[in-house]
């Protein structure tokens, strides 16, 4: 760096320099305004302005108020060998942070750091559009290279403490004045805008990660056990059976057009004799929270991703009493579901039917699996996890042939895509997933003697751009239906109705009448799976209503 730096002093700047002081005023400023971009773009579209003065007065005050918390901080930071050092990197990462917020209407939580520092170099490159690398470049790469760049004149070291000591004095008295001033109004603002405490950039980012680090290092180590006593309780027969589960990625339930939808994006399945559940909600709004959650026996409300490692699911009772379970996985991992069951991360390099680019389409997931059933001799339990409707590049996520809406959007810019055809490219993914399940539901068919099932859900939704919001991982308290609201597909063979005692028209008014998370999805299997344990509610089970005697 200091090669770097003299080299910039030689030819650019070698008579640039700057007072302390007015370095902290301009960074101050600088992060106020330009890096809180999508902080204040959200306060300005939600502001009732039929407050009258107490929405102008709070429009006044916030700017200052956060510029003068920005000068109090940075006025104990900007130090001689250590404060450039701290600064640099904080402005590159407000950038990013901030391009995520204004064009994409991200949120920074808990769950969204999680969520990034779980991401795969797939889904990393995709979101490396060329509006974000030159946002990136600059509103966080020429100010860090000037701010290396400047030469940083401080006084002598009693009266730059003296004249800190007086400056942070009266901004202390100046934003306690503005927090009496504007406390009721921000107070009523913020009961019904919570985003805002998300928004404020780089404290959501400080905040989420240590909250973060705050739960990794306090969650229980000790493994936890479910029922060890649990056990069948149904008649092994001569034939085995099979059961496969479908889970789905990013895909909204009011883009089917078995829910309602006015695409027909359910062409295959409509054909099937399946059904559909209207009113499903997931437990969280990305794959690292969802999918840990949909298999674990804790509701949502008590559900904690960094304890589910430390705890069995329904896969392992599965494994426990006598299943084979096996996990495929064609997206970004099982996030520690699969840990303790035979997994298959399908290898793009041996399959170049359905991979290129470094993704596959679902349809591996179903190629081979005939010859799979025809080799099972032990009940099964199969997890297809798909890469579904995975954005922003939803483009990527169907072939060719099954381009049924066009125009499409074929970018990843998806904040700047035509709105017809960024819906058209989401809702072919849509189809496309449509299409895989309705083709692995014809392959069940090939084998009655196994009694097959099926059931396809979602592990969340997708914002498309409502309210200028995109992706998924928003905060679940605040999150809009798009990304809560998924799809629940069900197919039960003849004889799996018959076998578990199953009324398939009591199920179908259950789905157009009853509303179901996640929550329901262990005691649903458990029950399902004819497994016996003390974990098991009855109340959460979503199909407890419709078992009978007979059919």
């Amino acid at each position: 760096m200091h090669f770097f730096k003299s080299i910039l002093n030689r030819f650019l700047f070698s008579h640039l320099h700057l007072k302390s002081l007015w370095l902290n005023i301009i960074i101050s400023f600088y992060f106020t305004s330009v890096l809180n971009l999508g902080l204040w773009r959200y306060i300005l579209v939600r502001m009732d302005f039929g407050w009258g003065f107490n929405a102008y007065l709070l429009c006044f005050l916030l700017p200052i108020f956060l510029f003068l918390l920005f000068f109090l901080i940075f006025s104990l930071i900007i130090l001689p060998y250590f404060g450039k050092a701290f600064l640099v990197p904080l402005i590159l990462v407000a950038s990013a942070a901030n391009y995520a917020m204004f064009n994409l209407g991200i949120t920074i939580d808990p769950a969204m750091i999680q969520n990034i520092m779980e991401t795969n170099t797939r889904e990393a490159l995709e979101l490396m559009t060329f509006q974000a690398i030159l946002w990136f470049f600059i509103t966080g790469v020429i100010p860090a290279i000037l701010l290396v760049a400047i030469r940083i004149d401080y006084l002598p070291y009693k009266r730059e403490i003296i004249q800190r000591l007086k400056l942070f004095c009266a901004g202390l008295v100046l934003i306690t004045l503005i927090g009496f001033s504007g406390f009721k109004q921000y107070y009523f603002f913020r009961h019904d805008n919570r985003a805002i405490s998300s928004l404020t950039n780089p404290f959501n980012i400080f905040r989420s990660t240590l909250r973060n680090i705050r739960r990794h290092s306090i969650h229980q180590r000790e493994f936890t056990y479910l029922d060890p006593a649990a056990k069948r309780t149904s008649h092994v027969n001569d034939n085995p059976s099979v059961f496969i589960l479908i889970v789905g990625e990013t895909a909204r339930a009011d883009r089917f057009s078995l829910n309602g939808y006015n695409k027909e994006t359910n062409a295959e399945l409509s054909k099937e004799d399946v059904i559909s559940f209207k009113k499903v909600y997931s437990c969280g709004t990305s794959t690292s929270i969802s999918v840990p959650c949909m298999f674990s026996v804790k509701p949502r409300r008590e559900f904690n991703a960094h304890k589910a490692p430390y705890s069995e699911n329904f896969l392992d009772l599965l494994k426990q009493t006598g299943y084979n379970v096996i996990w495929l996985d064609n997206d970004e991992g099982c996030k520690g579901v699969c840990k303790r069951v035979e997994t298959e991360q399908l290898d793009q390099s041996k399959n170049r039917k359905y991979c290129s680019n470094g993704t596959c389409f679902d349809e591996i997931l179903i190629d081979g699996l005939e010859q799979r059933l025809a080799q099972i001799k032990q009940d099964t339990f199969i997890v297809m996890h798909t890469i579904g409707s995975h954005g922003p590049a939803y483009y990527l996520r169907y072939p060719d042939n099954q381009r049924k809406f066009k125009p499409t959007c074929d970018s990843n810019d998806v904040q700047n895509c035509d709105p017809e055809g960024l819906n058209n490219a989401y809702d072919n993914t849509i189809h496309y997933t449509n299409v895989v399940v309705a083709k692995t539901i014809n392959i069940l068919k090939k084998f009655p003697q196994l009694n097959p099932g099926l059931i396809y859900l979602s592990d969340h939704g997708e914002s498309l751009g409502e309210n200028g919001v995109f992706l998924h991982a928003y905060n679940y308290s605040i999150a809009p239906d798009a990304q809560k609201h998924v799809p629940f597909i069900l197919w039960m063979s003849e004889g799996m109705r018959k076998q578990k005692h199953y009324s398939y028209s009591c199920l179908a008014k259950q789905a157009e009448t009853g509303e179901f998370s996640h929550d329901n999805l262990y005691h649903t299997v458990l029950a399902m799976m004819d497994i016996e344990s003390k974990t098991y509610n009855p109340e959460l089970d979503m199909f407890s209503q419709c078992r009978t005697s007979n059919d």
